[in-house]
């Protein structure tokens, strides 16, 4: 029986219309199903504050070095309302190109409203009484869970966090990290925010908030913030997000929150914390079951659509992009997924996931960026061919000039010269990342970064300085080679 389509991308996410936009551009007849999704990501909110921010910070360190006799800092009130303004005005910029209008005039047939899978008279997706029939679909959705399951581990995602079980919590009402810009009011005076959750997010929105004028807790269950990124790198985040202001809680968890004289207090290990408000950074989980999957035998786990190394769900003709990463949602990386899943679906289905050469960024000041293994990851799978080179910012001069020397360039290679991960945190390190990750991607070996020749007034240069303590190490482990060296120098100096 002939289809309608070639593809029926259910999402329209940032990675659902890059999906839609491509396979019209390939000629493949496909509809957008909005399923409630927007192009503008759920953080983006946390990346306006970030910004916001920024600018503040940056203004109070120009009057400390007496560029600017007196700063006249806005109110609180005032920063916080001008921020969800441009907030509003730049969403709109983004989601603009992006419209169902547009999307139509780029061969995209685009529907409103949310569907299900049906399985009669033959499979298909319904939405607004309407029955659409595809040879495959591709589940573009943030809020559902995914997870790879794969003979390698390593590419195995784990499931979004659920919302902590806090006795009370219901009751008394809290924010999500993601829409705090829009709901949460403008204060006149400082208050108080707990903001609860181990992952990127929590630090991102800490460092954001206590900038923008208010007294911030971050409490985390784990050991150390950023339990999944480079320990060295983590350790450096949290000295800059403490002296900064934001009081830190590790490995505490938040056992229950009540409401006592019109204030909301928090119960964290042995602390017990007055908030204006509660913030959490893991958000609800979409619910699968409204999407009818059953009726298309795509088979889940308890919380978790599956799918395989092609992304394929149980039914073949099913993809799905994975939403969550480390716990958070990084629209590149879901569009990295999208690459894969649109060849798949629409050709012979061989192309495979690699998240090895796929980078991500944690938006704090200085920002964190990195790619590939970690440090004990890297470890435990090459044992002593690893070589770990690392050099510090304040060698940089550009750093030096801008007063930006926090952070180090941390690249893992095997002894082979094969990069097997990169960790930058500094200045521009969601920049420095990208020729690191093509490198990675082409297979570059260490020695070429090393023989780079890069202008002493640019940041990339601590990149070429990593990279060069390749050779000063394998130098000083080979000591024949220096014997020689020596002995040939003395000899020619004898014959002068």
């Amino acid at each position: 029986m002939p289809v309608d389509y070639d593809l029926v991308v259910i999402g329209s996410s940032a990675a659902g219309i890059h999906a839609a936009i491509a396979a019209a551009n390939l000629k493949a007849r496909v509809a957008l199903v909005e399923q409630g999704c927007s192009a503008v990501s759920d953080g983006f909110g946390t990346r306006v504050l970030s910004e916001v921010g920024q600018t503040l910070y940056q203004k109070q360190r120009a009057a400390q070095l007496g560029l600017w006799d007196e700063v006249a800092l806005p109110s609180v009130a005032t920063a916080w309302e001008q921020t969800q303004r441009w907030s509003k005005a730049a969403a709109l910029a983004i989601a603009d190109p992006l419209s169902p209008s547009a999307l139509s005039a780029m061969g995209v047939d685009v529907l409103s409203g949310c569907g299900e899978f049906h399985r009669k008279p033959t499979l298909g997706f319904r939405v607004n009484d309407r029955a659409l029939r595809s040879r495959a679909y591709l589940l573009a959705i943030e809020q559902l869970p995914v997870i790879v399951k794969t003979s390698a581990s390593r590419y195995a995602v784990p499931a979004p966090l659920a919302l902590p079980n806090i006795d009370g919590l219901a009751t008394v009402g809290y924010l999500h990290a993601n829409t705090v810009l829009q709901k949460m009011p403008a204060f006149e005076a400082l208050q108080r925010l707990v903001v609860i959750g181990n992952d990127a997010i929590g630090v991102e929105l800490a460092q954001s908030l206590v900038r923008l004028g208010q007294a911030v807790t971050l409490i985390v269950s784990s050991p150390r913030i950023l339990p999944d990124e480079d320990s060295d790198a983590a350790f450096l985040l949290q000295a800059q997000l403490e002296a900064e202001g934001v009081e830190v809680l590790t490995d505490t968890t938040v056992t229950q929150v009540r409401h006592i004289d019109d204030s909301k207090w928090a119960q964290a290990g042995n602390h017990a914390i007055k908030a204006s408000e509660i913030i959490l950074t893991t958000a609800t989980p979409l619910d699968w079951k409204t999407l009818n999957l059953e009726a298309a035998n795509v088979k889940m786990s308890a919380s978790n659509v599956i799918v395989n190394a092609k992304l394929q769900t149980s039914n073949p003709h099913i993809y799905a992009c994975r939403s969550q990463f480390d716990g958070a949602y990084t629209s590149h990386q879901a569009i990295a997924d999208a690459n894969t899943a649109l060849k798949n679906a629409l050709f012979l289905p061989i192309a495979k996931i690699s998240d090895r050469s796929v980078p991500s960024v944690i938006a704090t000041v200085p920002p964190l960026a990195r790619i590939g293994h970690t440090e004990p990851s890297a470890m435990q799978r090459f044992g002593k061919d690893v070589v770990v080179l690392q050099q510090s910012f304040k060698a940089l001069t550009k750093a030096q000039l801008q007063g930006e020397t926090t952070g180090f360039c941390k690249l893992l290679v095997h002894r082979n010269g094969s990069l097997l991960g990169a960790h930058i945190v500094g200045l521009q390190a969601e920049e420095l990342i990208a020729p690191i990750a093509l490198a990675m991607q082409q297979k570059i070996k260490i020695q070429a970064i090393a023989a780079l020749v890069l202008p002493s007034s640019s940041l990339a240069e601590i990149m070429q300085q990593t990279a060069a303590e390749w050779h000063r190490l394998r130098w000083q482990q080979n000591s024949k080679r220096q014997d020689f060296l020596e002995g040939f120098f003395n000899w020619r100096r004898s014959q002068s």
